[in-house]
Protein backbone atom coordinates (compact mmCIF):
# COMPACT_ATOMS: atom_id res chain seq x y z
CA UNK A 1 0.00 0.00 0.00
CA UNK A 2 3.16 2.80 0.54
CA UNK A 3 2.96 3.42 -3.88
CA UNK A 4 1.93 6.81 -4.48
CA UNK A 5 -0.10 7.39 -6.90
CA UNK A 6 -1.05 10.53 -9.17
CA UNK A 7 -4.31 11.21 -11.36
CA UNK A 8 -4.46 13.68 -13.62
CA UNK A 9 -7.80 15.13 -14.20
CA UNK A 10 -10.86 15.93 -11.43
CA UNK A 11 -13.29 15.45 -14.08
CA UNK A 12 -16.24 11.71 -14.24
CA UNK A 13 -13.28 9.74 -15.17
CA UNK A 14 -10.15 10.68 -12.62
CA UNK A 15 -12.47 11.44 -9.58
CA UNK A 16 -13.75 7.96 -9.96
CA UNK A 17 -10.00 6.51 -10.60
CA UNK A 18 -8.96 8.88 -7.43
CA UNK A 19 -11.58 7.31 -5.25
CA UNK A 20 -11.47 3.71 -6.11
CA UNK A 21 -7.38 3.58 -5.05
CA UNK A 22 -8.16 6.11 -2.18
CA UNK A 23 -10.92 3.75 -0.54
CA UNK A 24 -8.62 0.79 -1.42
CA UNK A 25 -5.66 2.29 0.82
CA UNK A 26 -3.27 4.45 -1.64
CA UNK A 27 -2.24 7.85 -0.84
CA UNK A 28 -3.64 9.59 -4.24
CA UNK A 29 -2.93 13.10 -5.54
CA UNK A 30 -5.26 14.60 -7.92
CA UNK A 31 -4.24 16.82 -10.42
CA UNK A 32 -6.34 19.59 -12.01
CA UNK A 33 -5.80 22.61 -13.99
CA UNK A 34 -7.90 24.64 -11.55
CA UNK A 35 -9.09 24.48 -7.97
CA UNK A 36 -12.28 24.61 -8.84
CA UNK A 37 -12.32 21.46 -11.20
CA UNK A 38 -10.46 19.92 -7.88
CA UNK A 39 -13.68 21.17 -5.02
CA UNK A 40 -15.91 19.94 -8.06
CA UNK A 41 -14.15 16.09 -7.73
CA UNK A 42 -13.68 16.12 -4.29
CA UNK A 43 -17.42 17.00 -4.15
CA UNK A 44 -18.33 14.06 -6.09
CA UNK A 45 -16.53 11.84 -4.61
CA UNK A 46 -17.69 12.49 -1.22
CA UNK A 47 -21.24 12.05 -2.59
CA UNK A 48 -20.34 8.55 -4.06
CA UNK A 49 -19.25 7.94 -0.41
CA UNK A 50 -22.28 8.97 0.87
CA UNK A 51 -24.34 6.48 -1.37
CA UNK A 52 -22.27 3.99 -0.02
CA UNK A 53 -22.77 4.43 3.49
CA UNK A 54 -26.17 4.56 2.75
CA UNK A 55 -26.52 0.67 1.00
CA UNK A 56 -24.34 -0.39 4.67
CA UNK A 57 -21.28 -0.73 2.57
CA UNK A 58 -19.12 1.83 4.43
CA UNK A 59 -18.72 3.74 7.69
CA UNK A 60 -18.25 7.53 8.42
CA UNK A 61 -15.12 6.50 9.83
CA UNK A 62 -13.95 4.79 6.11
CA UNK A 63 -15.12 7.51 4.23
CA UNK A 64 -13.23 10.21 6.32
CA UNK A 65 -10.33 8.10 5.98
CA UNK A 66 -10.98 7.44 2.34
CA UNK A 67 -10.88 11.50 1.81
CA UNK A 68 -7.80 12.06 4.21
CA UNK A 69 -5.59 10.05 1.35
CA UNK A 70 -6.63 12.31 -1.26
CA UNK A 71 -4.69 15.14 -1.73
CA UNK A 72 -4.68 17.82 -4.31
CA UNK A 73 -2.34 20.08 -6.85
CA UNK A 74 -2.84 22.42 -9.74
CA UNK A 75 0.86 21.64 -10.80
CA UNK A 76 1.97 18.25 -12.15
CA UNK A 77 5.45 19.36 -10.86
CA UNK A 78 4.31 19.27 -7.02
CA UNK A 79 2.15 16.01 -7.12
CA UNK A 80 4.79 14.06 -9.48
CA UNK A 81 8.67 13.96 -7.57
CA UNK A 82 7.73 11.05 -6.09
CA UNK A 83 5.27 8.77 -8.21
CA UNK A 84 5.25 5.47 -8.37
CA UNK A 85 2.39 5.15 -11.12
CA UNK A 86 0.86 8.44 -12.70
CA UNK A 87 -2.85 7.62 -14.44
CA UNK A 88 -3.81 10.22 -17.09
CA UNK A 89 -8.24 10.64 -17.03
CA UNK A 90 -7.93 13.77 -19.16
CA UNK A 91 -10.34 14.59 -21.72
CA UNK A 92 -10.12 12.18 -25.03
CA UNK A 93 -7.91 14.42 -27.47
CA UNK A 94 -4.93 12.85 -28.72
CA UNK A 95 -3.01 16.52 -28.49
CA UNK A 96 -3.65 16.88 -24.78
CA UNK A 97 -2.96 14.01 -23.93
CA UNK A 98 0.61 13.97 -25.91
CA UNK A 99 0.97 17.11 -24.25
CA UNK A 100 0.06 15.49 -20.44
CA UNK A 101 2.38 12.83 -21.43
CA UNK A 102 5.62 14.22 -22.07
CA UNK A 103 5.19 16.16 -19.35
CA UNK A 104 4.92 13.38 -17.07
CA UNK A 105 7.66 12.06 -18.72
CA UNK A 106 9.98 15.00 -17.98
CA UNK A 107 8.38 15.59 -14.45
CA UNK A 108 8.11 12.22 -12.77
CA UNK A 109 10.65 9.74 -11.23
CA UNK A 110 12.67 7.50 -14.00
CA UNK A 111 10.88 4.17 -12.36
CA UNK A 112 7.52 5.24 -12.48
CA UNK A 113 4.87 3.44 -14.66
CA UNK A 114 2.73 6.15 -16.65
CA UNK A 115 -0.82 4.80 -17.61
CA UNK A 116 -4.20 6.45 -19.91
CA UNK A 117 -7.35 5.92 -19.20
CA UNK A 118 -7.79 6.61 -23.30
CA UNK A 119 -11.15 4.59 -24.20
CA UNK A 120 -9.89 4.67 -27.77
CA UNK A 121 -6.04 6.25 -28.37
CA UNK A 122 -3.32 4.06 -29.17
CA UNK A 123 -1.03 3.62 -26.61
CA UNK A 124 2.07 3.07 -28.69
CA UNK A 125 0.88 6.66 -30.24
CA UNK A 126 1.56 8.00 -26.44
CA UNK A 127 4.07 6.49 -25.73
CA UNK A 128 6.11 7.44 -28.35
CA UNK A 129 6.46 10.93 -26.89
CA UNK A 130 8.36 9.49 -23.54
CA UNK A 131 11.72 8.49 -22.93
CA UNK A 132 10.23 5.17 -21.27
CA UNK A 133 7.44 3.82 -23.71
CA UNK A 134 8.33 0.49 -21.70
CA UNK A 135 6.93 1.63 -18.82
CA UNK A 136 3.47 3.12 -20.30
CA UNK A 137 0.20 1.20 -20.34
CA UNK A 138 -3.51 1.60 -20.59
CA UNK A 139 -6.05 1.17 -17.94
CA UNK A 140 -9.37 1.33 -19.55
CA UNK A 141 -11.61 1.91 -16.39
CA UNK A 142 -15.40 1.90 -17.07
CA UNK A 143 -17.99 4.25 -15.75
CA UNK A 144 -18.66 4.90 -12.95
CA UNK A 145 -16.01 3.58 -11.64
CA UNK A 146 -15.66 2.91 -8.12
CA UNK A 147 -19.17 0.33 -9.11
CA UNK A 148 -17.62 -0.95 -12.50
CA UNK A 149 -15.15 -4.31 -12.22
CA UNK A 150 -13.71 -4.34 -15.46
CA UNK A 151 -10.43 -2.71 -16.14
CA UNK A 152 -9.35 -2.92 -19.92
CA UNK A 153 -5.30 -3.35 -19.59
CA UNK A 154 -3.87 -2.19 -22.92
CA UNK A 155 -0.60 -3.13 -23.76
CA UNK A 156 1.28 -1.02 -25.97
CA UNK A 157 4.01 -2.04 -28.77
CA UNK A 158 7.04 -1.61 -25.99
CA UNK A 159 5.39 -1.96 -22.83
CA UNK A 160 7.23 -4.49 -20.99
CA UNK A 161 5.85 -7.64 -19.27
CA UNK A 162 7.04 -5.96 -15.67
CA UNK A 163 4.92 -3.16 -16.64
CA UNK A 164 2.05 -5.25 -17.85
CA UNK A 165 2.58 -7.65 -14.55
CA UNK A 166 2.81 -4.68 -12.22
CA UNK A 167 -0.32 -2.80 -13.49
CA UNK A 168 -2.57 -6.41 -13.65
CA UNK A 169 -1.62 -6.89 -10.01
CA UNK A 170 -2.27 -3.71 -8.76
CA UNK A 171 -5.54 -3.97 -10.56
CA UNK A 172 -7.29 -7.01 -8.57
CA UNK A 173 -5.55 -5.23 -5.10
CA UNK A 174 -8.09 -2.42 -6.43
CA UNK A 175 -10.75 -5.47 -6.45
CA UNK A 176 -11.02 -4.44 -10.29
CA UNK A 177 -11.13 -7.59 -13.41
CA UNK A 178 -8.16 -6.63 -15.41
CA UNK A 179 -8.30 -8.48 -19.06
CA UNK A 180 -5.66 -8.19 -21.54
CA UNK A 181 -6.25 -6.37 -24.54
CA UNK A 182 -3.75 -5.69 -27.27
CA UNK A 183 -3.58 -2.06 -29.14
CA UNK A 184 -5.65 -1.34 -31.96
CA UNK A 185 -7.98 1.40 -31.65
CA UNK A 186 -11.14 1.36 -29.67
CA UNK A 187 -9.51 -1.59 -27.86
CA UNK A 188 -12.25 -4.37 -27.00
CA UNK A 189 -14.95 -2.31 -25.40
CA UNK A 190 -15.92 0.14 -27.57
CA UNK A 191 -14.75 -1.43 -30.78
CA UNK A 192 -17.73 -3.41 -30.10
CA UNK A 193 -19.96 -0.59 -28.44
CA UNK A 194 -19.44 2.34 -30.12
CA UNK A 195 -20.82 0.81 -33.56
CA UNK A 196 -23.95 -0.47 -31.70
CA UNK A 197 -24.61 2.88 -30.41
CA UNK A 198 -23.67 4.62 -33.83
CA UNK A 199 -26.15 2.17 -35.68
CA UNK A 200 -28.71 2.74 -33.15
CA UNK A 201 -28.69 6.71 -33.61
CA UNK A 202 -28.66 5.57 -37.63
CA UNK A 203 -31.75 3.88 -36.60
CA UNK A 204 -33.21 7.11 -34.91
CA UNK A 205 -32.14 8.96 -37.91
CA UNK A 206 -33.52 6.61 -40.58
CA UNK A 207 -36.80 6.93 -39.09
CA UNK A 208 -37.43 3.40 -38.48
CA UNK A 209 -38.55 3.85 -34.60
CA UNK A 210 -38.35 6.20 -31.99
CA UNK A 211 -35.91 7.21 -28.97
CA UNK A 212 -37.68 5.18 -26.25
CA UNK A 213 -38.83 2.21 -28.82
CA UNK A 214 -35.37 1.56 -29.77
CA UNK A 215 -33.94 1.47 -26.08
CA UNK A 216 -36.97 -0.54 -25.22
CA UNK A 217 -36.21 -3.04 -28.03
CA UNK A 218 -32.57 -3.45 -26.44
CA UNK A 219 -33.50 -3.44 -23.07
CA UNK A 220 -36.02 -5.31 -23.20
CA UNK A 221 -35.14 -7.92 -26.48
CA UNK A 222 -31.11 -7.92 -25.48
CA UNK A 223 -31.41 -7.61 -21.61
CA UNK A 224 -29.35 -4.43 -21.69
CA UNK A 225 -29.74 -2.84 -18.63
CA UNK A 226 -30.11 0.62 -19.95
CA UNK A 227 -30.42 1.57 -24.00
CA UNK A 228 -28.20 2.51 -26.63
CA UNK A 229 -29.02 5.79 -26.78
CA UNK A 230 -29.48 6.75 -22.94
CA UNK A 231 -25.82 5.12 -22.82
CA UNK A 232 -24.84 7.76 -25.35
CA UNK A 233 -26.22 10.24 -22.96
CA UNK A 234 -24.29 9.23 -20.03
CA UNK A 235 -20.70 8.28 -21.61
CA UNK A 236 -21.60 11.73 -23.43
CA UNK A 237 -21.97 12.21 -27.06
CA UNK A 238 -18.88 13.94 -27.85
CA UNK A 239 -16.82 11.00 -26.64
CA UNK A 240 -18.74 8.67 -28.84
CA UNK A 241 -18.22 11.43 -31.46
CA UNK A 242 -14.52 11.36 -30.35
CA UNK A 243 -14.23 7.87 -30.55
CA UNK A 244 -15.79 6.86 -33.16
CA UNK A 245 -13.57 9.42 -35.46
CA UNK A 246 -10.57 7.57 -33.87
CA UNK A 247 -11.96 4.17 -34.91
CA UNK A 248 -12.50 5.52 -38.74
CA UNK A 249 -9.35 7.18 -38.71
CA UNK A 250 -7.19 4.41 -37.58
CA UNK A 251 -9.19 1.15 -39.54
CA UNK A 252 -10.23 3.53 -42.64
CA UNK A 253 -13.59 1.43 -42.87
CA UNK A 254 -16.89 3.33 -43.31
CA UNK A 255 -18.57 1.19 -41.05
CA UNK A 256 -17.15 3.27 -38.24
CA UNK A 257 -18.39 6.90 -39.59
CA UNK A 258 -20.33 8.35 -37.21
CA UNK A 259 -23.62 9.21 -38.11
CA UNK A 260 -24.52 12.48 -39.16
CA UNK A 261 -27.19 12.94 -36.36
CA UNK A 262 -24.32 12.53 -33.50
CA UNK A 263 -22.40 14.90 -35.53
CA UNK A 264 -24.72 17.68 -35.75
CA UNK A 265 -26.06 16.93 -31.85
CA UNK A 266 -22.16 17.15 -30.69
CA UNK A 267 -22.19 20.52 -33.05
CA UNK A 268 -25.10 21.72 -31.37
CA UNK A 269 -23.93 21.48 -27.72
CA UNK A 270 -26.31 18.63 -27.15
CA UNK A 271 -23.99 16.18 -25.32
CA UNK A 272 -26.29 14.27 -23.11
CA UNK A 273 -26.38 14.24 -19.50
CA UNK A 274 -23.75 16.94 -19.23
CA UNK A 275 -25.11 19.38 -21.04
CA UNK A 276 -28.78 18.88 -19.73
CA UNK A 277 -30.06 17.24 -23.47
CA UNK A 278 -29.51 14.96 -25.89
CA UNK A 279 -31.54 11.62 -26.79
CA UNK A 280 -33.47 12.79 -23.35
CA UNK A 281 -33.98 15.89 -21.79
CA UNK A 282 -32.71 15.63 -18.29
CA UNK A 283 -33.27 19.58 -17.04
CA UNK A 284 -35.74 17.75 -14.41
CA UNK A 285 -34.34 14.04 -13.87
CA UNK A 286 -31.43 12.08 -14.85
CA UNK A 287 -32.96 8.90 -15.30
CA UNK A 288 -34.01 9.29 -19.52
CA UNK A 289 -37.29 9.92 -18.42
CA UNK A 290 -38.25 12.51 -21.15
CA UNK A 291 -37.66 12.49 -24.37
CA UNK A 292 -35.76 15.14 -25.81
CA UNK A 293 -38.18 18.04 -27.62
CA UNK A 294 -36.45 17.46 -30.76
CA UNK A 295 -37.07 13.69 -30.80
CA UNK A 296 -41.10 13.73 -29.19
CA UNK A 297 -43.01 12.55 -31.75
Amino acid sequence: MNKKIVIIGAGTMGNGIAHTFAQTGYEVSLVDVSQDALDRGLKTITSNLDRIIAKGNLTEDQKSATLNRISTFTQLEDAAKEADLIVEAATENIDLKLKIFRQMDELSPENCILATNTSSISITKIASVTSRPHKVIGMHFMNPVPIMKLVEIIKGYSTSKETFDEIYELSKALGKVPVEVNDYPGFVANRILMPMINEAIETLYNGVAGVEEIDTVMKLGMAHPMGPLQLADFIGLDVCLAILNVMHDGFKNPKYAPCPLLVNMVTAGKMGIKSGEGFYDYSESKKAEKVARAFMK
